[in-house]
């Protein structure tokens, strides 16, 4: 790579950094501030029809039902803003990381030309694919959920996991988990989890680097191994970044939605114990699920040619 090439990735990062923290801070103190309000009227209103269910208290029933809908429309219309704001800004954190590896690399081997034919169809049969996965995630999210709501907020069982890890078993770690990145993103951000969203995007990045990293990095499983070891590798890189998201989800939830949500830390710390109880169902879930898929998948797509052989050079590009 030419060297005046090294630092454009860098570049792009401190720039999309500085414009999402810009913009994320303009919209806390504005729409987001507005459905902090919406969110405390909408749990007032739930507990009233609540109430009115039990027979407790008077009301008509339907305008309330109508009333907590159009709030909760409205609620996520002020917090769309500032999650594509800090959206933006983790991007920029993800790609500055990239480009200061990229910019301080020693390597700086001239490209082989006579394997650019075959370089450029791996490369969009690499797009193709996380395309795939990452459109995986999104429906693996959002139509395959259970919602347990907490307050104004919300945690669920899933299959999003599943294709996350597959997509890093598949691909490796860099465009396996933005594959998970990207699509898990989109199903919070066209779902009531929408202030999920920057935390989904960085969660899921890091389950992809950290299986990837472990499938292919070390254990170098796409190349030609027994059975039995192919199984091995694939279950041993599911679970290390299965046990990642248990471990990191509660924890990085609980201080996002405290300090950057402004969400009440009681409210927070009910959704984190939560949130540790559901990331450790669709662990043992994603663990078995995509090992499984794996290992049926990886005869097949070798035979079709479509398989992907995950090289060092390839996990560095």
């Amino acid at each position: 790579m030419k060297k005046k090439n090294r630092f454009i990735l860098l570049i792009v990062g401190i720039a999309l950094l500085l414009a999402g923290a810009v913009f994320s801070t303009y919209q806390y103190k504005t729409t987001y501030t507005r459905s902090l309000e919406a969110g405390t009227q909408l749990t007032a209103l739930k507990d009233n029809i609540k109430a009115v269910e039990a027979g407790t208290s008077a009301g008509d029933l339907n305008e309330l039902n109508n009333k907590k809908t159009s709030l909760e429309t409205e609620k996520l219309s002020l917090e769309r803003p500032y999650s594509y704001g800090l959206i933006v800004a983790f991007i920029g954190i993800a790609l500055l990381i990239r480009g200061c590896f990229i910019a301080f690399s020693k390597t700086d081997a001239a490209p082989d030309t006579t394997l650019s034919g075959n370089r450029g169809r791996s490369d969009i049969r690499m797009l193709a694919q996380a395309g795939l996965c990452a459109a995986l995630c999104y429906i693996g999210f959002a139509f395959f959920k259970i919602d347990i709501p907490v307050g104004p907020e919300k945690t669920a069982f899933h299959f999003g996991n599943v294709f996350c890890v597959l997509a890093a078993l598949l691909l490796g770690g860099y465009w396996g988990g933005l594959a998970g990145a990207i699509g898990m993103t989109i199903g919070d951000l066209t779902t009531a989890y929408v202030t999920s969203a920057p935390k989904t995007f960085l969660l899921k990045l890091c389950i992809g680097l950290i299986v990837g990293l472990v499938a292919h990095t070390i254990c170098k499983l796409s190349r030609s191994h027994s059975r039995k070891y192919i199984i091995g590798v694939a279950f041993l890189a599911a679970s290390c970044g299965m046990i990642f998201n248990i471990a990191a989800d509660p924890i990085i939830g609980y201080f996002y939605k405290t300090y950057l949500l402004g969400i009440p830390q009681d409210i927070s710390a009910a959704l984190a114990k939560i949130a540790a109880i559901t990331s450790s169902v669709n662990a043992v879930v994603a663990v078995i699920a995509a090992s499984v898929f794996y290992v049926a998948l990886r005869p097949a797509l070798r035979k079709s040619d479509l398989f992907v052989q995950v090289t060092p050079e390839e996990i560095k590009s």
